[in-house]
């Protein structure tokens, strides 16, 4: 599959750049995320290097035979309707059970344009005492990246605004999509 993953990133002329991920358990948050091409590319990204990253989606798209090929990726069905689902909980307690786990969301929570973006990964990795990469995904450049390392602090919103400080300049497949805050 590595190799497989590999050969269809060269093909559409993509490539990972970086290094590996240096932690065995980590969130990766994967920006911008303004069209459902990052999610392939990404998922590529993965395989290719052979990160067993787990990755949310909404269940909306769990349909067959869809549904059976994005279990088999590790994508794992969120209902975002459900505000009694204790997901983050329950995301705490499969990083401290499991010896290696990268979990990949997408802060921005949607593929259109948020000025805020969800807190939620900041709120799983500080819980579960990992650290959080901060990767991207550039159209531009056609490169996806897993880094630098984050370490979330106490205060939300300070480690937020830099967070986001920190993807100005990439570019969006949609950059009328994307915004970092500005």
């Amino acid at each position: 599959m590595k190799y497989f993953a590999r050969f269809l990133m060269r093909l559409g002329g993509w490539k990972y750049v970086g290094h590996l991920p240096e932690v065995k358990k980590a969130v990766i948050i994967s920006v911008p995320h303004t069209s459902n091409w990052d999610f392939v590319w990404g998922e590529l990204a993965f395989l290719s290097q052979g990160i067993p990253a787990y990755i949310l989606m909404k269940k909306e798209f769990f349909f067959f035979p869809l549904g059976a090929i994005l279990r088999a990726l590790r994508v794992i069905p969120v209902d975002r309707g459900n505000k009694e689902n204790h997901l983050a909980e329950q995301l705490v307690r499969e990083f401290k059970q499991r010896d290696t786990m990268y979990l990949c969301i997408t802060p921005e929570g949607s593929r259109s344009r948020r000025k805020k973006w969800k807190k939620g990964f900041l709120v799983i990795a500080k819980a579960a005492g990992v650290p959080v990469y901060l990767g991207r995904i550039d159209y531009q450049t056609k490169t996806c990246q897993i880094g630098p390392l984050f370490h979330p602090t106490d205060d939300m919103e300070a480690d937020m605004a830099y967070i986001m400080s920190t993807y100005h300049g990439v570019h969006a497949k949609h950059p009328e999509r994307f915004s970092c805050g500005e």
